[in-house]
């Protein structure tokens, strides 16, 4: 059966075997926070599995996929049987965390996450890993070229931003390679580019995690403006504002200095 790439989905199928089979020899079997190595891989959006069946020829691993697209699914049964009881017709964005990467209730086990990801949800499908982050010890993905370089971005680079923070708080992130438009059905209009996330050892920042993701989104709401500007709603206590972070522009702040900046914000200002 002929699968049509759909463009309200944003499939653009990969269609170089040498490229897919370069993906999947990405993926290490790291051990993550824990040091535990992960056995289950979970592929996001395979399509008609040029990424699958390489992942199945891997025995190291015990291949699973999420698939929204019914078509595919339907296509995906019918060629892969090695996948009967591992295909998810669902939306990754949306299932329960404790049906992935199989459909047993109460699952907590590892599993890495890997994908040619629909560029325009890519950013979304980080979040989500994001909040699953110590399940998930290792992620290799393609993005959009752009996407992928903001994200792999340290500091200084006019690049990074929200997500290259937040991301790199909890992964050690490489750039991998750069892909070509015309190796795909249909050609993107845009180069992609291949990142590779392995979890880091970090298992808390040292300071609350809702208030330094807070501290970061404002911090690049306004870019070209110092931090002290950029952090004026969220009201700055006294600590915080004789800091030399404030001087800076968010892009020029280490993951570190955003967690020191965040424990400066939580200090209270002493009573007139």
């Amino acid at each position: 059966m002929y699968v049509k790439p759909k463009k309200q989905l944003g499939q653009h199928f990969l269609k170089d075997l040498s490229i897919a089979q370069r993906i999947v020899e990405l993926l290490t079997g790291h051990g993550g926070h824990d040091g535990e190595p992960y056995k289950k891989v979970l592929e996001i959006g395979p399509g008609t599995g040029v990424l699958t069946q390489f992942l199945l020829q891997d025995s190291r691993f015990e291949t699973y996929v999420i698939e929204i697209d019914r078509e595919s699914v339907d296509y995906l049964k019918q060629n892969f049987p090695a996948l009967d009881g591992r295909i998810l017709a669902s939306n990754f964005l949306t299932i329960r965390p404790d049906l992935l990467p199989t459909k047993e209730p109460e699952n907590t086990e590892s599993f890495a996450v890997i994908g040619n990801f629909p560029y325009n949800i890519s950013s979304q499908i980080l979040f989500k890993v994001l909040e699953m982050r110590d399940r998930v010890p290792e992620v290799v993905g393609m993005f959009q070229r752009e996407v992928a370089q903001r994200i792999a971005s340290g500091p200084g680079n006019k690049d990074y931003g929200i997500l290259s923070v937040l991301l790199q708080a909890w992964y050690d992130i490489t750039y991998e390679f750069t892909v070509g438009p015309e190796v795909f059905n249909p050609p993107p209009k845009v180069h992609s580019g291949v990142l590779s996330l392995r979890r880091n050892a970090t298992v808390d920042l040292g300071c609350d995690e809702r208030k330094f993701t807070q501290v970061v989104k404002h911090g690049f709401s306004q870019r070209r403006k110092t931090v002290r500007n950029a952090l004026k709603p969220l009201n700055p206590p006294e600590a915080a504002l004789a800091s030399p972070f404030m001087d800076k522009r968010a892009e020029q702040l280490s993951v570190a200095e955003f967690v020191q900046l965040t424990l400066l914000m939580m200090t209270e200002s002493p009573e007139q």
